[in-house]
């Protein structure tokens, strides 16, 4: 069984401090893709190169401690891609992608940031933008490879995907336009579409079960007042080889929370 985990650190100094280095070790991903490194290459250099013996390939934002994304692995890649040719974006840290092809196939696993429009219109609209743009280089990948995109989507598709839907309609992470974006990318027929949110493949109906993200506001957490915002994007020939999940709550590193699948796929 191939694990695969994505989490958004929220820090990677932070999430360490708060042992998700010894949580690695113990639960031994083949990769874990993290988002939100919130760190520099001279900050890693020495120290984060590798997590619990896996080895990290990333994308750092130029702006200092924020953004950034990784991909810890145990098998070495064929080849690795740092952001996804956007002017405007790549400079962020958004987009690391590992691929591991072979003469019978090609494949990637990649780990993606979306921007947040929660501080404002002009995050906003900024996200609209990054929609608008990555949609069709997904589309392109598909086209030629198979791959499982693992990151902090910032979009609750469903009502199912958060506590509190009804309030939430005209906040960012829930907007009509965002949703409506989800919902072209994984519907089944249109050409625009055809990825696979592959925890809803395995858990269609959960809804407080569901979440990967909290509010540090309040008592969200100790509630369960959550979203689910962290995905497993796959192309449909590898989320069928999804087995089984696991959002981790056991231990809190992040104010997201680890979710791991289990594939039954060999690197």
């Amino acid at each position: 069984m191939f694990k695969l985990t994505s989490l958004n650190l929220n820090g990677i100094r932070s999430a360490t401090s708060k042992g998700v280095e010894a949580w690695i070790a113990q639960n031994r991903p083949d990769c874990i893709c993290v988002q939100e490194i919130k760190a520099q290459a001279g900050d890693v250099q020495g120290r984060f190169e590798e997590l619990a013996g896996l080895k990290g390939h990333f994308h750092f934002a130029a702006k200092k401690g924020y953004s950034g994304v990784g991909i810890y692995t145990r098998h070495a890649p064929s080849d690795v891609v740092v952001g996804y040719g956007c002017n405007e974006f790549d400079p962020e840290g958004r987009y690391v992608e590992l691929r591991f092809d072979t003469p019978a196939r090609k494949m990637s696993i990649i780990s993606a940031y979306f921007p947040s429009g929660s501080s404002g219109e002009e995050r906003q609209l900024a996200k609209y933008r990054f929609l608008a743009n990555f949609h069709p280089h997904l589309m392109r990948l598909k086209a030629e490879r198979e791959f499982i995109l693992c990151g902090d989507i910032n979009i609750a598709h469903q009502q199912a995907d958060l506590k509190n839907w009804r309030s939430n309609q005209k906040n960012s992470g829930f907007l009509p336009e965002e949703r409506a974006w989800m919902t072209k990318l994984l519907h089944t027929t249109d050409e625009g579409g055809g990825l696979v949110d592959v925890y809803r493949l395995l858990q269609p109906d959960t809804t407080d079960a569901c979440y990967t993200w909290w509010s540090n506001r309040g008592q969200a957490y100790a509630n369960n007042v959550g979203w689910r915002l962290d995905y497993h994007l796959a192309t449909p020939a590898l989320a069928r080889l999804a087995r089984t999940e696991e959002i981790y709550r056991a231990q809190k590193f992040s104010d997201h929370a680890p979710i791991t699948v289990g594939y039954e796929l060999a690197l």
